[in-house]
């Protein structure tokens, strides 16, 4: 566990900030604005879950939350350089935490309405915050790839957020009656 008995340095007043190994970089690096990203679409998920609910089935609720804490494991794994002093021990995203997210895909996926159209963001207030998460993960992605192309990176941790867009357009629909109430796009309707 971490332990944090003082919330603020004044170690990035100068506009740079450290890395899990111990070297510093400016706030504007591309890694740091990968994982701050992955920092937002967690965020993002945690709106979602204040609409999920608990209740009569509470697995979406319980998917979310394993989401959040392999999202503060790929924040780790992104701020501790693959090639860096301390990379030997360091915690990365694995190969069963995708699997994870694709055997939760399919079971869902199974129990919905068929795509008729491109969904658009809304439905419930459940299923519009995780649209809002599912782009906010999609630029994390965009990132960590940009990222990937100029230094080592988990090849997992790019398979983590593909995956992870691709569960909350699901579990969006899911939580949207099943497809029932997804709001379908109408191409040129409004012309």
């Amino acid at each position: 566990m971490v332990r944090l008995t003082r919330i603020y340095t004044r170690g990035g007043d100068a506009g740079q900030t450290s890395l899990g190994d111990g070297s510093r970089v400016p706030k504007q690096a591309l890694r740091v604005e990968a994982f701050g990203t992955v920092d937002e679409a967690n965020a993002a998920i945690g709106l979602a879950r204040l609409h999920v609910g608990a209740g009569e089935d509470a697995e979406p609720d319980r998917m979310l939350a394993r989401i959040q804490n392999d999202l503060f494991d790929l924040g780790a794994d992104l701020c501790t350089p693959e090639d860096g002093r301390r990379a030997v021990g360091a915690l990365r995203v694995v190969a069963a935490q995708v699997e994870r997210l694709e055997r939760e895909i399919d079971a869902m996926n199974a129990e919905l309405l068929p795509l008729e159209s491109f969904i658009l963001p809304g439905g419930s207030p459940a299923a519009a915050h995780l649209h809002l998460a599912r782009t906010v993960t999609r630029r994390a992605e965009r990132l960590v790839c940009a990222l990937a192309a100029a230094e080592p990176v988990n090849p997992e941790a790019v398979k983590y957020l593909n995956r992870l867009s691709d569960h909350l357009f699901v579990l969006g629909r899911r939580l949207n009656d099943n497809g029932a109430r997804d709001v379908l796009w109408q191409p040129g309707a409004t012309r």
